[in-house]
């Protein structure tokens, strides 16, 4: 059948939008060699509002005239998102430019011992100018660069799940808490002389949190320091543990989180890569639960580390006795309320408290100079910061998105996740039901779920889906021919099954 009219308007309309995208990305490479194509004041808010208009026409022209949601059109054998060479290309290009962000910001264009910006960083310099009255680093024009992302592309996700109102109103959250809590309010707090402050997350993904500078920063910045300090107490201990049983990690994995909203809407075009394999669920159990485990001994050294000059009320030793006591005694609760439903993780709970114990023991009783294992505790959170907080979260958590979906750092690294997942597997409400009588084993489900849960064995199995490492995205349900997967919140967190 030839072409109509229709589809030649649409192709165009998408050809335009691809045109505009490209010539921005020539204006950011020609500016990082230090070519002015438009006066800075201009590009640094031109460029992005061009790029989020771009990809909302780009979006109106790939899906305006299709019906909404996943069609299965050609994913496993476009080049790009079948791990071909355009996908490792595109890898390759990211990790690169993630490198160069947390080790080689001086190609950028970051001046150094006082000296201006230049290249890419300094276009970005009006604009930081006007949003906190300092020059631009390389985190803020990360922070434009991330931001401009989840934007643009959440239009598209917007666009092609317009039929789902679940997806609607979470991508919307995540473009909201990213543009607002994550970008602007921390700038123009700045610009008030008050600490920066990210109210989109919190320890453990906020891994410098308890670090001696920024208690003392937040401490030392008045009243709203102060209420910044207990604000992040009070999401760790109270609001994140009761929403969490009100409604699953997905309050905050797939309604707030940055890195899950990079995910969600960059990263979605790679979700099907996921491995759904049994060795991949093994790796990720063990390796986000020993990078948790990492990060809390790591913590609780800092403190210790800075409470033993005497400068605060609290001793080292009621911190430490306090710090196990929060570890141990849920642990213990858990192993004898929730027996049935722990079954082969107990052993691994239990032994990873029992190395918890013993790391935070051994370095209070033979570490008595404030090291952590008789290296210091700055170097410890250094290391941390470097193979965690840089590599694994920043590298390989974005720059693998060609290659292992869109979920890589949430799914096998994010101490956070790790957090909210034990919380939601045998403490939450929140639960994906089945009617598994309506199944067809088209395996939709399964395909498209970014962390690499077999969603079609549940279902054939009839079963109820909870599972700590459920972002409760509900792409699973939107994608199901049948409806036969809902996202719900049960009376209790009891009897789930």
């Amino acid at each position: 059948m030839a072409p109509t009219h229709t589809s030649y308007r649409y192709k165009i309309v998408r050809h335009i939008a691809d045109g505009i995208i490209f010539l921005l990305l020539a204006m950011l490479a020609l500016r990082w060699m230090d070519i002015r194509v438009l006066p800075d004041t201009l590009s640094s808010w031109g460029i992005p509002l061009a790029f989020v208009l771009a990809m909302a026409l780009r979006a109106w022209a790939q899906y305006a005239h299709r019906p909404p949601g996943i069609h299965n059109n050609g994913v496993w054998f476009r080049p790009l998102t079948s791990r071909k060479w355009p996908a490792l290309t595109l890898s390759l290009l990211l990790t690169s430019f993630y490198v160069v962000l947390y080790f080689y910001p001086q190609y950028l264009g970051l001046g150094s011992d006082g000296a201006p910006n230049r290249g890419l960083i300094a276009m970005f310099d009006p604009l930081s100018k006007a949003l906190s009255g300092n020059p631009a680093s390389q985190w803020f024009v990360y922070g434009v660069f991330y931001t401009t992302a989840i934007l643009g592309f959440g239009i598209k996700f917007l666009m092609k799940y317009r039929h789902n109102r679940y997806q609607r109103w979470r991508t919307l959250s995540v473009m909201f808490f990213q543009l607002g809590f994550a970008f602007l309010l921390p700038e123009l707090l700045m610009a008030l002389n008050k600490p920066y402050y990210n109210f989109a997350t919190f320890w453990p993904l906020h891994y410098y949190y308890f670090d001696q500078w920024h208690v003392d920063q937040l401490l030392r910045a008045g009243l709203l320091g102060k209420w910044m300090f207990f604000w992040g107490l009070a999401m760790i201990f109270i609001l994140s543990p009761y929403l969490t049983y009100r409604f699953g990690k997905r309050w905050f994995c797939s309604w707030v989180c940055g890195c899950g909203g990079l995910a969600e809407t960059a990263g979605d075009p790679f979700r099907h890569l996921s491995s759904k394999s049994l060795r991949a669920w093994q790796i990720e159990r063990y390796l986000i639960h020993s990078i948790l485990v990492v990060a809390v001994a790591m913590t609780i050294g800092v403190i210790e580390s800075y409470l033993r000059t005497g400068q605060y009320w609290l001793t080292p030793r009621s911190f430490v006795v306090l710090s196990l006591l929060v570890v141990t005694l849920p642990s213990a609760w858990l192993l004898f309320t929730q027996r049935e439903q722990l079954a082969r993780d107990a052993r691994i709970l239990l032994a990873a408290v029992a190395l918890l114990f013993s790391i935070v023991l051994v370095n209070h009783l033979f570490s008595p100079n404030g090291e952590i294992f008789f290296v210091d505790a700055g170097t410890v959170r250094k290391w941390y910061g470097f193979f965690i907080g840089s590599i694994f979260s920043g590298v390989i958590g974005v720059g693998f998105y060609p290659i292992m979906g869109s979920r890589v750092w949430c799914r096998f690294g994010c101490p956070l996740a790790a957090i909210l997942g034990i919380q939601q597997k045998f403490f939450s409400r929140f639960r994906i039901t089945v009617n598994g009588g309506q199944c067809i084993s088209c395996g939709n489900c399964s395909v498209y779920c970014e962390m690499g849960i077999d969603v079609r064995d549940y279902a054939q199995r009839g079963k109820n889906i909870v599972r700590a490492s459920c972002v409760g995205c509900g792409i699973c349900a939107a994608v199901c021919p049948r409806g036969v997967l809902r996202l719900e919140n049960g009376p209790s967190y009891k009897n789930k099954a």
